[in-house]
Order: structure tokens, then C-alpha cells, then sequence
């Protein structure tokens, strides 16, 4: 790489698949594969002196596990189809999908140096190392649409560098169509569910977040409206080196938010509650949502005690009608005025016009279990919670009612994920938040002071 520092060792890496014809080929030999398995297991049954049905042959642990390790090795689309599903609609897959797929959230392989090397020369053009004293081939962080790389400019500048994987943004459409149409026919999706909905929006945001200079656009913007909470930290876009496929940023170091673990009572509770309260900015303040939870998506500066926010790829804006019927939502759960919670539910989207009153009811007890931390009296111990087990049960009841089948729009489940991934991560963190005082501001339509 001329006279710039290589840095790096060797990683457990697989060339991603580029052209649409190779990952066609992919999903293809893992449909054969399901399809192998299956015959598989009904000889097996068969012997055994069993009838087997088609659903159990299809619903194996191992065919969950091809699935899953075949939509990792493609990244990009496939992998993300799998990351939503099993966030999104986890409740209504078979547990033992579920739990596969829910691996798609953090686990991706790094593509090799050599390819590495390629994208950045398309991107950079040849010779652009003269622009390092140092770059480490060796990624800190591999996901869906591309990996992290640590550098050290010329003039000293520390950065990270987030370079996208090749094929990623043509092959996204026709990824989450073949794997849904996979899932859809391997019997690994419940016939009733309505995915259609998701899946479009899956493209919409997948073609949003492999877009680089968006996602440096939504970075400069969350900077500026955070620029009145010093307790938050965001990396600076360097935009000498940023293109559609590379963003690079000022690398914000820091510890894993999991870290805080370890940390005294008081500080877990302060930061959980710095998350709260910022979730609670974006959708009544900025009407704008970093809708991606993910853990690796926060850390913490010990020092400095601030928290430091990244990745704004999943960032969504939110029209102010629907901003409002959440605030009603809200406020209508925490004084149990089932009336005001179903004609907010309604004005989001979450009812079909033909819903029956006992499914509408079963779909208010989910949001009013749901909104159980925002009633709670003073700071809600997350960790001592039985919270997410009872809203896994309510959601997989509510999946069991064919009647009750419904996919809510889009803007409702990318905020579902975030909210969600706030509830985990408290919980793991065992914080105690008050959660109502920080909603209270908002309760009412006025502005917060």
C-alpha cells in the first residue's frame, strides 16, 4: 500500500458475493438444501413409523440454520431481510427461527483484503494511501451492509472508515424478493402473515442506509439538534474522503455500552435514562428517529461520562400526524383510557378496517403491557423485569389468531425496534429509569418547555 503503515492480521473473512447471477446461485443451493433436508427428515420419520407433516419437515432446526448461515454469507439484503424479520416479526416465527435469524443481528463475515482493496480503489482511485499514516486492513466491526475499518491520516487524524460491501446497493431489491420468496415457500413464514408491506419498506430503507452520503447528511443534522446536550457525543463526517460506498468519520473510541455493566447502580440508571429521554426528543421534538437500537450503536466515554452515538443509516422522519397519535397512544395507556388508545392506534395504522372487537382489544392489552414502565410509579427496575418474557407471550398469542394477522406500518415497526432495543438494553444494564417523568413533559399537545 505504498509507504503508509499496514496494520491488520488475519480474520475469518468470505468474499461477498457480487453479481446477481452468483447470489441467485447461492439462493438457489440453499433452496435445494431445505428442500434435501426436508426429504431427509421424512425418510427418517418414515422409518421410525411415523407420519410426517410437511410443515414439521420444512420447520427443522436445521433448516433454520442453513437459512440463516446462507443469508450471512450474502450480507447486504439477504442478511438484513433476516435481521428485520426476527426483530419485526419474531413473534409470529417459529422459536427456534427466531432465535437463528436473531444471530443475523450481529454476526457477519468480513470480506477479504483483496476486495477490501478494490472498493476502496474504485472509490478513492490508486494511490490512496497517500492519504494515511496508518490503515488497519483488519475491520473492528462487520454487519449487514459493510465493515469498519480504524486509520490515522496524514496530519494526525484518527478515523474510522465504514466501506460498504461491493454488489450491496444493486442487489438489494432482488435479494429481499428471492429471500422472501425462499422464506415464503419453505413454509419458514406462516402462510397468513402479510410480509409484502415490510418487505417494501425493507428496500426503502436497505437502498437509505447503504447510501453514505445520506447517512452523512443525518449525522450532520443529529449534531446540530443535539447541540444543546453535551452529555451526548457524535462523530464529525471527513468529507474529503466520504462517497456513496465510504463514510469516513472521526473515530470516537470509547467503551461497548454493555461495559456499563460493571459500573456503580447510579450510572447505569443516568445513562439508560440519557436513552429514554433522547428517545423521547426524537419522536415529540425532532420528529426524527435513529430507528436502530443496536447495542454496538452506543458507547461510552468514562472520562468524560458522555455517550457517544453511532450510525445514523436508520435514520426516519416523522410526519407530525403520526407523531401525535403516539403522544395520545402514550398518554391514553398510562391513565388505561382504552377509547383514546384505539382511535390513536387507529390514526397510526395498527387496526384493518375489518378488525373484529375482540382482536382490537388483544392488540390494546399488548400496548397498554407495553407501556408498563411509563405507569410505573417513580424509576422502573429493568432489570429485576419480567417485561420482555410477557411481551413475547402477548405477541405470541396475538400471532396465533389468524383474525389478528396484521402488518402495522412501517413508521410503527422501525420505532417498535428502537424502542425495544432500549427495553434490552436497560434490562441488560439493570437500570432503574423513571420512565413516566421523562414522558410527562410530552403528555399533553403543548410543546415541552
Amino acid at each position: 500500500m505504498g509507504d503508509a503503515e499496514r496494520s491488520g492480521h488475519s480474520a475469518d473473512t468470505a468474499a461477498v458475493p457480487g453479481g446477481r447471477a452468483s447470489r441467485l446461485v447461492r439462493i438457489g443451493t440453499l433452496a435445494g438444501g431445505v428442500a434435501g433436508s426436508m426429504l431427509a427428515e421424512g425418510a427418517r420419520q418414515l422409518a421410525q413409523g411415523k407420519r410426517p407433516r410437511i410443515a414439521d419437515l420444512l420447520l427443522t432446526p436445521a433448516n433454520a440454520r442453513r437459512v440463516a448461515d446462507q443469508l450471512a454469507q450474502l450480507r447486504g439484503a439477504a442478511m438484513k431481510v433476516g435481521q428485520l424479520l426476527s426483530m419485526d416479526a419474531g413473534d409470529l416465527l417459529p422459536p427456534h427461527l427466531g432465535d437463528i435469524l436473531a444471530r443475523l443481528r450481529a454476526d457477519a463475515q468480513a470480506m477479504p483484503m483483496s476486495q477490501l482493496v478494490s472498493v476502496l480503489d474504485a472509490n478513492w482511485g490508486k494511490g490512496w494511501d497517500r492519504h494515511f499514516r496508518r490503515f488497519s486492513f483488519t475491520p473492528v466491526a462487520a454487519a449487514s451492509i459493510g465493515q469498519v475499518h480504524l486509520a490515522e491520516t496524514r496530519d494526525g487524524r484518527r478515523l474510522a472508515i465504514k466501506v460498504q460491501y461491493p454488489g450491496i446497493r444493486r442487489s438489494i431489491d432482488s435479494d429481499i424478493d428471492n429471500v422472501a420468496s425462499l422464506l415464503r415457500v419453505s413454509g419458514l413464514l406462516p402462510s397468513g402473515l402479510d410480509v409484502a408491506p415490510l418487505l417494501r419498506e425493507a428496500k426503502r430503507q436497505l437502498h437509505a442506509e447503504a447510501d453514505y452520503l445520506g447517512e452523512g447528511v443525518w449525522l450532520g443534522r443529529y449534531a446540530g439538534l443535539l447541540a444543546d446536550a453535551p452529555e451526548f457525543m457524535l462523530p464529525e463526517v471527513h468529507a474529503e474522503l466520504t462517497t456513496g460506498s465510504v463514510l469516513a468519520m472521526s473515530c470516537m473510541g470509547g467503551a461497548p455500552v454493555e461495559s456499563l455493566l460493571h459500573a456503580p447502580q447510579a450510572e447505569r440508571d443516568r445513562v439508560a435514562g440519557l436513552l429514554f429521554r433522547l428517545l423521547f426528543r426524537e419522536i415529540f421534538e425532532f420528529q426524527l428517529i435513529q430507528t436502530d437500537a443496536n447495542f454496538a450503536n452506543y458507547r461510552y466515554d468514562c472520562v468524560s461520562r458522555r455517550v457517544i452515538l453511532l450510525d445514523f443509516g436508520a435514520t426516519r422522519a416523522y410526519p407530525p400526524v403520526i407523531v401525535d397519535a403516539y403522544r395520545r397512544l402514550l398518554a391514553g395507556a398510562i391513565v388505561d383510557d382504552r377509547q383514546a388508545m384505539g382511535a390513536a392506534a387507529s390514526a397510526i395504522g395498527y387496526f384493518r378496517a375489518d378488525i373484529g372487537e375482540r382482536q382490537r382489544q388483544l392488540v390494546l392489552d399488548v400496548f397498554q403491557q407495553a407501556c408498563e414502565p411509563l405507569r410505573h410509579a417513580g424509576a422502573y427496575d429493568f432489570g429485576n423485569s419480567n417485561l420482555p418474557a410477557r411481551m413475547r407471550d402477548a405477541g405470541l398469542a396475538l400471532g396465533t389468531d389468524r383474525d389478528s394477522w396484521h402488518t402495522p406500518p412501517a413508521d410503527a415497526l422501525f420505532l417498535h425496534r428502537k424502542a425495544g432495543g432500549l427495553y434490552l438494553l436497560a434490562a441488560s444494564l439493570k437500570a432503574r429509569v423513571d420512565v413516566g417523568a421523562l414522558f410527562r413533559p410530552y403528555a399533553s399537545p403543548q410543546a415541552p418547555p
